[in-house]
């Protein structure tokens, strides 16, 4: 059975193109979602790190030496972007190393705070008050991000699972039972008609997701993967049911 599902793919040429450019696609659609977890772990640990620099300024150090002290301090790629960045303070300026440090984390984020922390420095503002608000604020908006990625993750899994899983599953076992080619039935164009159906509607449920995450690029990459995984999986099924 698994040696004429393999041929029947071989007999279907569009198919096994798209199975080639699903796989090639998805492949491109890794570092989009490393880069993604890299730049939330950094905007993470971000309020944290305000919240630090707030109370050693209230102790009365300095801002650059308060930056240096919490930079041994924080884990991950976070810290260690910071302490290569101020690194470099001793060969440029400080300000040249926090533009440094906002730029290497590709984070909207952090290279805000940034600029607020240098425009508060330059019109000699409450720098304490300054660093514990900014804290507050990202902590109340990281926590409504994760909320919001939490509430839509689980829908748009189940969205993902049964428009391209589901949906051809259940089709091709109905097909396969009620209807199968090993009796006679001749449902050639109708099965085709079927599988060209659910590989575009898996792409639009795919783009759809996306948009609903706020992620519709990242997200494009998958495409081409999930119409494959739906088009195989209802020809695959059809043909071991069926018979």
């Amino acid at each position: 059975m698994i040696w004429r599902l393999v041929e029947s793919f071989n007999d279907n040429l569009p198919l096994l193109l798209l199975l080639a450019i699903g796989l090639a696609f998805a492949a491109g659609g890794l570092p989009p979602m490393m880069e993604r977890r890299r730049r939330r772990s950094i905007e993470g640990a971000l309020p944290g790190f305000l919240e630090a620099l707030s109370d050693g300024v209230g102790a009365g150090l300095g801002l650059q030496e308060v930056m240096s002290d919490q930079s041994s301090n924080q884990p991950g790629v976070f810290g260690a972007l910071l302490r290569e960045s101020l690194s470099k303070s001793h060969v440029t300026s400080f300000d040249a190393a926090l533009a440094s440090f906002a730029t290497s984390t590709r984070s909207s984020q952090v290279q805000r705070v940034i600029q607020l922390i240098q425009t508060a420095v330059e019109q000699n503002s409450p720098l304490q008050s300054v660093l514990y608000d900014l804290a507050n604020d990202y902590q109340r908006l990281n926590d409504l991000i994760d909320k919001r990625e939490k509430d839509l993750s689980g829908l748009v899994m189940t969205i993902v699972l049964f428009i391209c899983i589901g949906l051809p599953g259940l089709l091709a076992v109905l097909i396969g039972l009620f209807a199968p080619p090993s009796a006679g039935y001749q449902i050639d164009s109708i099965a085709t008609t079927f599988s060209v159906f659910f590989g575009a509607a898996s792409a639009v449920a795919v783009a759809i997701c996306g948009r609903m995450l706020g992620r519709m690029r990242a997200m494009l990459w998958w495409i081409p993967f999930w119409t494959m995984t739906s088009m195989a999986l209802f020809n695959g099924a059809l043909l071991m049911i069926g018979g």
